[in-house]
């Protein structure tokens, strides 16, 4: 059974942590530089001593999104297996086995990443 003092030293870090983003944010609201007014001038791109040229937002491929976002796709992955890289030689001291839920985790991972193949998400050229 769970009692309010099992959680306290997680309130201290949380009251900790939101105090010291407060003191952050309030030191650089005091001590930091202050806006000068806005002129045409300040107010323009400026990139190397020369104006920029075309537009401003370019457009990206849909390919650069997916492509990014299977890329943190399975960067975290990593997040899970190192903790169960860690914990595995534990297990098997203690005669438990955790290699069918990295199975099944590893499965689902290359069956995604096998879906993705297909249908051409990683093709450059398309």
């Amino acid at each position: 059974m769970t009692t309010a003092a099992d959680f306290l030293p997680f309130l201290i870090q949380v009251i900790l942590a939101a105090g010291l983003a407060v003191l952050i944010v309030g030191i650089s609201h005091l001590l930091g530089q202050r806006k000068q007014k806005s002129t045409a001038i300040t107010d323009t791109a400026y990139e190397c001593g020369v104006k920029s040229e075309g537009l401003v937002h370019t457009r990206f491929s849909v390919k650069f999104y997916v492509t990014a976002m299977l890329f943190i796709l399975f960067d975290i992955e990593v997040v899970f297996l190192i903790p169960w890289a860690f914990i595995y030689r534990d297990f098997l001291a203690n005669h438990i086995s955790i290699l069918a839920p990295i199975g099944f985790f590893f499965g689902v991972l290359v069956l995604g990443l096998f879906y993705e193949v297909k249908k051409g998400a990683l093709d450059w050229e398309k």
